[in-house]
């Protein structure tokens, strides 16, 4: 009889770290397309939920944001304007112009989005780098710093059990790897 895998061995847990990061900048068009729904789905339900998001932002609501997880094959293009809101997976090939450009860790950023991290600390640590306009970056990370609740909490609440299950999963890893919370 074999043992019931661990939270470290679970499917749910290595995809996103180590299992999407192997498939390399081959599949990352197919990842990017078959993502998309999700990432639709999650920054329509943020934009509608936290409208004051963009009011935070002012003028940078229009500015192009490339969030680069380095540990996946792929960044993210956020453009935060309600009347062209945009979030999107796009292949590092394939990266649009940015106003700013965020690059770290998958785990961190996590951490970062969800106000758990020191954003400071961790650009001085160079284990985030910050390129482009940096006024446009400090202004989307008061704005999530100043958001009710947990942005990583209601994200995954909209996927349910599965959803709740893997952000528990991701918090458990970071802090495996980080010593840190995600809480």
């Amino acid at each position: 009889m074999s043992e019931p895998d661990t939270p470290a061995a679970s499917p749910a847990i290595t995809l996103p770290a180590t299992g999407l990061a192997r498939l390399g900048a081959r599949a990352a068009p197919l990842v990017c397309l078959l993502l998309q729904p999700l990432l639709g789905r999650i920054v329509g339900q943020v934009a509608s939920r936290h409208p004051e998001l963009f009011d935070r932002l002012g003028e940078h609501r229009t500015t192009d944001y490339v969030i680069d997880p380095l540990d996946l094959p792929f960044a993210l293009h956020l453009r935060p304007d309600p009347r062209a809101l945009v979030l999107r997976a796009v292949p590092r090939d394939r990266e649009p112009v940015a106003g700013a450009t965020i690059r770290g860790r998958f785990l961190l950023l996590l951490q970062l989005v969800d106000a758990q991290e020191d954003g400071d600390a961790v650009f001085f640590s160079r284990d985030l780098t910050v390129t482009g306009n940096t006024e446009a970056v400090v202004r989307l990370r008061n704005a999530l710093d100043d958001m009710d609740g947990s942005l990583a909490e209601e994200t995954a609440a909209m996927f349910g059990a599965p959803g709740r299950a893997v952000l528990a999963q991701l918090r458990r890893r970071y802090e495996d790897q980080a010593g840190g919370t995600l809480a």
